[in-house]
């Protein structure tokens, strides 16, 4: 089983891989096919990462949306014909720079 620390460096790795591509563009997140798919893929990846963290971490860190961030996880994988693309470009733009930053504190302590 792996330990909340390799956990959260997944987490990194997944937000690392979407950046690759996000930094093209919400032009090219929309008309490349294979774009959105990298994309949608990582965030899965990331909320998989996410909901197999301890519920002690969860717990140490209640301020951070840990449902919404499984909840994407779930629509991503089980939903995929009702994917929105504005949830999905709004999450990579305003949620995962924060979500990154405070995986880093969280790897520092």
């Amino acid at each position: 089983m792996r330990s909340d620390r390799e956990r959260l460096l997944d987490m990194l790795d997944a937000i690392e891989a979407v950046k690759k591509y996000a930094s093209k563009g919400r032009a090219c997140f929309d008309t490349e096919e294979l774009v959105q798919t990298w994309i949608i893929h990582h965030l899965m990846l990331l909320g998989e990462a996410a909901a197999q963290l301890s519920d002690a971490f969860c717990d140490k860190h209640p301020a951070m949306p840990w449902s919404k961030i499984t909840g994407m996880r779930n629509v991503l994988i089980h939903g995929y014909f009702a994917i929105d693309n504005e949830v999905v470009w709004s999450a990579v733009e305003d949620d995962l720079p924060q979500l990154e930053s405070e995986i880093r504190a969280w790897l520092m302590e």
